[in-house]
């Protein structure tokens, strides 16, 4: 059903961004990495079967935790690492940080480091697709916590009696930072709200990365059809606290350890192996040139200047 250079990439992408944030994790306790830092651990699948379901014309909004979405985008790995330190040759020439990476060449319009503020901006985009009358498809990513903000609904509600192209993927790691889900909503299966504005809403494993893959490509050929939105919500757990600084002890050991049993990573090697008939030692040659890429995008971003004063405050005043 899948060919191997399909899954091939797929464990790619999922390898390369738990690398990433494995070593962005490494240069942040080495004080390279200055401010917040948000891993995407325990989440790769959601960000690479979601994007391997696009076209290249399509476009994602991404979040705080959004270093996955802009991997699985295309992002270079060289600009990202130098966009987290700080260097002005990152995506932001060094202005944006952790939180704020956009690439627009590759249809990322941005992240956003205010819970759920990336939603509008994704149903802006869904409606200038429609007025352009485009195909496109627009994929804004959020999180649990951030659809119990008011601009969830409002947002969910406007893209549905306008018909726009959006997906909205839900990645429910069940925690807005340390409030578990089930003190913050009565109903803990957040699906189950589209129906409340007549839109169709799916639950998928957000752990499954072929399961992501098939239900975002099915909620995409519903907004190319002209007949979106659609709401995904991803279950999965985060491997840790909020941020690299939260040892998150509000975690329960149990739940934890189960969801490291399924690990994203680990299905999708197991899925190259299998399906794609791929012997182990070819499997370990992806994940060395993903590892010496990383290597090389480390020195790449350190190698890179801070960007000046002058740069700043011209920038600002342009802005």
């Amino acid at each position: 059903m899948y060919s191997r250079d399909f899954l091939e990439q797929l464990y790619r992408t999922l390898y390369t961004i738990r690398v990433f944030e494995t070593e962005c994790i490494k240069l942040y306790r080495q004080g390279f990495i200055i401010g917040y830092f948000h891993p995407y651990l325990g989440e790769e699948a959601i960000a690479t079967g979601a994007c391997a379901a696009l076209r290249e014309d399509d476009y994602i909004v991404s979040t705080h935790r959004g270093h996955g979405h802009c991997i699985a985008r295309g992002g270079q790995l060289e600009k990202m690492a130098a966009e987290v330190l700080g260097r002005q040759d990152g995506y932001c020439h060094g202005q944006g940080g952790s939180m704020h990476i956009a690439d627009v060449t590759k249809g990322n319009i941005g992240a956003n480091g205010v819970v759920g503020g990336g939603i509008p901006i994704g149903v802006g985009a869904a409606l200038g697709i429609k007025i352009r009358g485009g195909d496109e498809v627009v994929i804004v990513f959020f999180s649990d916590g951030a659809s119990n903000n008011g601009v969830f609904a409002e947002s969910l509600n406007l893209a549905a009696i306008w018909d726009l192209p959006v997906v909205f993927m839900l990645e429910n790691n069940q925690y807005a930072v340390s409030s578990p889900i089930e003190e913050m909503t009565r109903e803990p299966d957040l699906y189950k709200r589209a129906a409340g504005y007549g839109v169709t809403g799916w639950l998928v494993d957000g752990n499954d990365v072929l399961a992501v893959y098939e239900k975002t490509k099915d909620a995409v050929d519903t907004c190319r059809k002209g007949k979106g939105p659609v709401l995904i919500e991803a279950k999965t757990y985060r491997h840790g606290g909020h941020h690299v600084n939260d040892p998150g002890l509000y975690m329960p050991k149990e739940r934890m350890e189960y969801y490291k049993a399924r690990d994203p990573v680990r299905i999708g090697r197991k899925y190259l192996l299998e399906k794609g008939g791929c012997a182990e030692q070819d499997v370990e040659a992806v994940e060395r040139q993903v590892n010496q890429r990383m290597q090389e995008a480390i020195e790449y971003a350190k190698n890179s200047p801070e960007p000046s004063v002058e740069q700043f405050l011209q920038e600002v005043e342009q802005n």
